[in-house]
């Protein structure tokens, strides 16, 4: 039988929700996790982790953090990355360069650090009252707020931890600067298939291009090359017009099969659903995160979790704590719930599952909607 979306579709849930295991080895397996301060009712990185690592607790990931040999930092976007990962990185050289103010100041301030071992971002501020200025986005920020997220993008600092959701900084150790840029980049980009993997060659071009502009922008020229050389050595597929690629190691399964009966809230940024292209393809309909879309035009709400049942996400879910329940507002593509018991039986487990993992000692469905 020759490949077509379901295998794939079935080829991305075996490989992206394997039997959950330990926390580090997730984390090794993963990568990298997207991270997002929202947390509604958790954060991204902790809505990702709780398919993958057995009895995950929300906010676990930092609590460990110290003790993870992991890293916060730029790959593709922001988030955690393994040290070997973050290692391919650096030393990097940003595409925007400081003024001699700028350099004069950061150098202050990493002497500041160094003194006092690890810094909360208000001890700086009280301690240089640099003030404010306008931000990358037009607001305003503190100028030492600035000045310490560019020491952490250019290597001169690192995250040692986060104290009520702030990074606390900590001298990075420098890193030699002999390096074999292309082996690094073929890492780099066999890590973003593994994550993403089957995945398009418009996500394998664009996510290629999250590396070059983030993760090592001092390296952009080398983009070209690097996609070469990955569409030479990993399999490919050319299916419904679409050119996809996985790990060389792997492979799409030969027949389709009868996926078990399973519920699953995602993250707006689990690896399955990142993709807003596939998503669509896979599951017949397009899902858009709206925590920064305007009140009055959302269609399925603030933070809304994709459904996943068995192989197809047929729903969403927008989910709440008040007064230890949780509570969960349901919507279906179709306009209505499976009507199979089993559906309903998944369901239970699953929000059973998900109020352990925040907390609440019950759950209620408050709402069902279209």
């Amino acid at each position: 039988m020759p490949l077509d979306l379901t295998h794939l579709r079935q080829f991305a849930l075996r490989r992206q929700f394997p039997t959950p295991t330990t926390l580090g080895r997730a984390l090794r397996r993963l990568g990298f996790v997207q991270a997002d301060p929202i947390r509604a009712p958790a954060r991204a990185q902790d809505l990702t982790l709780r398919h993958r690592v057995t009895d995950y607790q929300a906010g676990e990931v930092e609590k460990h953090y110290p003790r993870l040999p992991i890293e916060e930092d730029v790959f593709v976007n922001y988030g955690l990355v393994t040290r070997e990962l973050q290692a391919l990185m650096h030393p990097r050289i940003p595409r925007s360069t400081w003024t001699p103010s700028q350099r004069k100041r950061a150098a202050s301030i990493l002497d500041f650090v160094r003194e006092r071992g690890a810094v909360h971002p208000r001890d700086v501020e009280a301690h240089f009252a640099h003030g404010s200025a306008t931000n990358w986005f037009g607001g305003r920020s503190n100028i030492s707020t600035q000045l310490l997220d560019g020491m952490l993008m250019r290597g001169m600092l690192r995250v040692a931890r986060r104290e009520g959701g702030t990074r606390v900084y900590a001298e990075r150790p420098p890193r030699a600067a002999s390096v074999d840029v292309a082996a690094a980049m073929d890492t780099m980009i066999d890590v973003i298939v593994a994550k993403y993997a089957p995945i398009s060659k418009t996500s394998l071009h664009k996510l290629a291009g999250h590396l070059c502009m983030m993760g090592v922008p001092q390296w952009r020229d080398q983009r070209s090359a690097m996609l070469a050389r990955a569409k030479r050595r990993l399999p490919t597929a050319h299916i419904e017009g679409t050119d996809w690629y996985w790990p060389s190691d792997e492979s799409p399964p030969a027949r389709r099969t009868a996926a078990p009966d399973v519920v699953r809230l995602l993250a707006p940024f689990d690896p399955f659903v990142w993709d807003r292209g596939r998503f669509a393809l896979f599951n017949h309909w397009e899902y858009r995160f709206e925590a920064y879309t305007l009140a009055a035009k959302r269609v399925r709400g603030y933070y809304a979790l994709p459904l996943l049942w068995r192989d197809t996400v047929i729903g969403w879910g927008n989910l709440a704590v008040r007064d230890a329940t949780l509570s969960a507002s349901l919507g279906y593509v179709s306009g209505a719930a499976p009507r199979d018991r089993a559906f309903r039986a998944a369901l239970d487990d699953e929000l059973a599952l998900f109020a352990r993992f925040i907390g609440a000692s019950r759950y209620e469905i408050t709402a069902v909607s279209s």
